[in-house]
């Protein structure tokens, strides 16, 4: 075992972003509630504390802890536009983004990552939804194994105080066609359970979230890999319109707000449906398998099984896989990515997949058409000729 797991290279991947480029906000919280003599909050934050002291027990399979690091949550600037507060993870504070690092994993491994709490106690007293409901955050996954120790709840008691810390436990378990376990290769994600409120939902919508990818041994690689989750207020990543495409042409760093490739480039999405509405993932010019790799390799029958598609639907929760040839036929160029329920989409949830040349350079583009092309016509009257490609 040990000896196939030292063959296995443990990923833990930044999502493809210019964290950097978000600025920490904040410093490190007490770690006591302000409210005074709210005693049931400092109890429940207490026993969380003595909880994480204890250590985190590792789900059964889990012999070896194959990768072991950190993850920070931080405050960063509120929205721009909205002036929401904003938090992040990040594998160091100044890193922090949302959403944040992209986790990969190889069924068989197991991870022990200790979360950080940075934010400060009035941050998160602010995003209560309840006075009594304990300041805090917490790290909870979809698809891998854990103990209730790392569930990531309030009624578990295993989240993070702030200026706390504690250790959460994954096991990307394998198949097992003996025991009938089916594994846990897939795209999945993880996010707070306990800011603001017993199931996390203002530290959620507040940008505590990220992405986790499970693979199999011997499963395709991509290049590049970007998180998109799809959620309320129609935005991606939190964004809109703008705010949610900020590549710069002339050197396009790739990030949360700057999906870009070069042509030819395997490129996967791992995309996640966050908050209350239903969504769909269309991305122009480009088409994948609906397969669990996003990739088909086997029979002529499997082959002919699977569908070919363009866009998929997301829920609240859910999440899948899309990989693309960045622009296999189509050749380089802005390519739209969006959400195909029409008034979504017109709202300005929409993005742009940039495809550069073989040079790694951006394509000249028109960007946006005119608000009225009529208005914007020749003195002579003629129809405005000027080709505005496919950049929303």
């Amino acid at each position: 075992m040990n000896a196939r797991r030292g063959l296995v290279l443990a990923v833990v991947a930044l999502t493809l972003a210019a964290a950097g480029t978000l600025a920490r906000g904040g410093g490190p919280g007490t770690g006591e509630p302000n409210a005074a003599g709210d005693k049931g909050v400092a109890a429940v934050n207490a026993a969380a504390a003595a909880a994480a002291a204890a250590g985190a027990e590792r789900p059964g399979g889990c012999t070896v802890i194959d990768r072991r690091f950190n993850l920070y949550a931080v405050e960063l600037p509120k929205d721009p536009v909205t002036n929401q507060i904003r938090l992040g993870y990040g594998l160091t504070p100044e890193s922090a983004s949302y959403p944040g690092p992209l986790i990969e994993m190889i069924e068989g491994q197991c991870f022990a990552i200790t979360l950080y709490n940075q934010v400060p106690v009035a941050t998160l007293e602010a995003l209560r939804t309840d006075p009594n409901h304990p300041v805090g955050v917490s790290l909870h996954t979809h698809g891998v194994k854990y103990t209730q120790m790392s569930d990531g709840t309030v009624h578990s008691n295993s989240f993070v105080p702030p200026g706390g810390s504690r250790t959460y436990i994954w096991y990307a378990q394998p198949r097992n066609t003996t025991t009938g376990a089916q594994g846990t290769a897939g795209y999945w994600w993880y996010h707070d359970h306990v800011g603001g409120g017993p199931h996390g939902t203002p530290g959620i919508a507040s940008g505590l979230f990220g992405g986790v990818v499970v693979r199999r041994q011997g499963d395709p690689r991509p290049d590049r890999t970007y998180v998109l989750a799809f959620g309320d207020r129609q935005t991606i990543n939190l964004r809109r319109s703008s705010e949610a495409d900020t590549c710069d042409e002339q050197n396009p760093v790739p990030g949360p707000t700057c999906v870009v490739a070069k042509v030819g480039e395997k490129v996967e999405f791992l995309v996640i449906g966050i908050g209350n509405d239903m969504h769909t993932f269309h991305v122009h010019g480009h088409s994948w398998a609906d397969t669990r790799t996003g990739v088909i390799d086997g029979s002529k029958q499997l082959v002919d099984s699977v569908p070919i598609i363009d866009n998929k639907t997301v829920g609240p929760g859910d999440t899948f896989g899309a990989r693309v040839i960045a622009g296999e036929s189509v050749g380089p160029g802005h390519w739209m990515l969006h959400c195909h329920m029409q008034f979504h989409s017109d709202l300005g949830m929409s993005t742009t997949f940039h495809v550069l040349d073989q040079n790694g350079a951006m394509t000249a583009h028109a960007g946006h058409a005119p608000a009225n092309p009529v208005q914007a016509a020749p003195a002579g009257g003629g129809q405005d000729a000027t080709a505005h490609g496919n950049h929303g």
